[in-house]
């Protein structure tokens, strides 16, 4: 047969030519050995992030539960499922309690796609700017400094900012991003195009459905890498879903990190477990959110269901033009606390504080200094303290020194609806958790006050009255006094009988402008 003339025109001349050069170059490949870098990526590809951090943070693969957890500087053993997973299928979910270094891994991570992959991009978003500006990026910002010493020419690679990091030989073309995830911006997993992208979505619990509504077909692109990571706060959005509806369930892998376990998150301190089971019960949401990193059950009988309260801490809104309420909740007796609320209509102005062992008169001079240093136009229109007990003597002194109290007695005190609730206190519980169903809230990182709200239980007299779980009963369960949500529930009593004048009710609430 003889030799074929092609046309340099036609498309089978141009085929030829391509496959022609492809040889030529597989040769040259194969000709020229690969850098120990070449290979490392290689591997770290195939093994992913753990592998990465062994090699460029010379950290131990195993971890020796014989030694300290402070003496270490070794891979946490759920890394090694988690890259695993990641590796194989590009969608991860990750639930955990509290402490679990999900922050760290999530750092490491963005470190090692920008160093395996490229060109690469890396939209990274969680429901506040505080997780990312105050969380993860300081971590990433952390582990380039641990890079520097183990692998200095790698680090040298990146450049890290307050708000990117990126490769300095493509920094338009490889590099990772904070942006926050708000409803009213759902844009922040949107526009972004690469050939290599992950996307991470930090305490993906709380995000807002419209992002991920929004960032659905992102979030779906062919071989894009997905990471949502969290605490387990909510039982519906996309979070939840992605362990459980099915469709979509099966699209992610799952790591789970029961931080009660102490050999799988060494790093949480076993202090921290036991701290949280004697005061809200091992059989509490909140032990089972923040420690076991399970789902809250739905309890019927909780009254304040912690995902309203979790949505709330993430939540952006400005205070209403309701007054300012401050809420104090005088210790008794034993290991009870005094605590001092404070709330402006829909939003909680700063974290409930606490104190205990002082006695009347210097409870008093507490709040009083508290009062004398916060700025006249952030001054309560009224200071509502439970006056049961030693209370009453707290309040007289305070109400000589000027300071505008309303005196409640709130086990005493009948409702202002008898035909809904028992007691005062019920009403105030029922007002507290009324005003977290509104969903227009808002409430400071306050754990423990988030912890005691959604920890009470309620239930119904044969009149069909609520009451709610006493503080005895508390205790019967072996929990300690909510006096933090006590002190918060009495920022709701401005409408309620004053003290020893059951059958009138104090003003409600003023708008801002209209002085007392």
């Amino acid at each position: 047969m003889g030799k074929v003339t092609l046309k340099k025109d036609t498309e089978l001349y141009r085929r030829r030519l391509a496959e022609k050069a492809a040889r030529e170059l597989a040769k040259k490949v194969q000709a020229e050995p690969k850098s120990e870098m070449e290979i490392a990526i290689e591997r770290w590809r195939a093994e992913g992030p753990a592998s990465f951090a062994v090699d460029v943070f010379a950290m131990n693969p195993v971890w020796d539960h014989s030694k300290p957890a402070t003496d270490q500087h070794a891979v946490v053993p759920w890394w090694w499922e988690a890259s695993e997973k990641l590796v194989k299928k590009r969608k991860l979910s990750i639930r955990s309690g509290h402490g679990a270094t999900k922050s760290a891994f999530l750092a490491i991570t963005t470190l090692w796609f920008l160093a395996c992959y490229h060109p690469a991009k890396i939209p990274c978003t969680a429901p506040t700017g505080h997780q990312l500006e105050d969380v993860l990026w300081p971590e990433i910002s952390k582990w380039l400094r641990v890079m520097k010493e183990h692998t200095p020419a790698l680090a040298a690679e990146y450049d890290w900012t307050k708000s990117g990091l990126t490769l300095k030989r493509a920094p338009q073309e490889a590099f990772a991003v904070p942006r926050t995830a708000r409803p009213e911006n759902p844009e922040a997993l949107q526009g972004f195009h690469s050939d290599n992208i992950l996307f991470i979505v930090d305490e993906a619990s709380g995000v807002h459905e419209a992002i991920f509504e929004v960032a659905q077909g992102a979030l779906s692109t062919e071989g894009a890498f997905v990471i949502l990571a969290a605490n387990p706060t909510r039982t519906q959005g996309f979070f939840y879903d992605s362990f459980h509806r099915p469709g979509m369930r099966d699209r992610y892998a799952h790591v789970h990190v029961d931080c009660s376990d102490l050999k799988r998150a060494p790093l949480v301190s076993g202090a921290y477990v036991e701290d949280i089971a004697a005061k809200y019960g091992k059989d509490s949401n909140y032990y089972a959110v923040r420690v076991k990193g399970d789902f809250p059950s739905g309890d019927a009988n909780t009254l304040i269901a912690l995902s309203l309260l979790e949505e709330a801490k993430v939540r952006q809104v400005k205070p209403t033009g309701a007054q300012i309420v401050w809420g104090l909740d005088v210790a008794r007796f034993g290991d009870d606390r005094c605590a001092l609320a404070k709330r402006w209509g829909n939003a909680q102005l700063e974290k409930t504080r606490t104190w205990e062992h002082k006695d009347t008169m210097q409870t008093a001079g507490i709040v009083y200094a508290e009062y004398m240093a916060t700025k006249p136009e952030l001054r309560p229109y009224r200071i509502c303290v439970d006056v049961i007990g030693i209370g009453a003597g707290v309040a007289d002194r305070l109400k000589e020194m000027g300071l505008p109290v309303v005196m409640v007695n709130v086990s005493e005190a009948p409702a202002v609806d008898p035909k809904k609730y028992k007691r005062l206190r019920d009403e105030l519980w029922g007002k507290s958790a009324e005003w977290a169903k509104a969903r227009d809230c808002t409430l400071l990182d306050d754990e423990e006050l988030i912890a005691e709200l959604s920890s009470v239980t309620y239930k119904f007299n044969s009149e069909g009255q609520i009451i709610v779980e006493s503080k005895d009963e508390l205790k019967k369960r072996g929990l300690r006094s909510c006096d933090v949500a006590d002190a918060w529930n009495l920022t709701f009593a401005v409408a309620a009988p004053i003290a020893g004048l059951s059958n009138q009710p104090l003003a409600p609430e003023l708008p801002a402008d209209i002085t007392d």
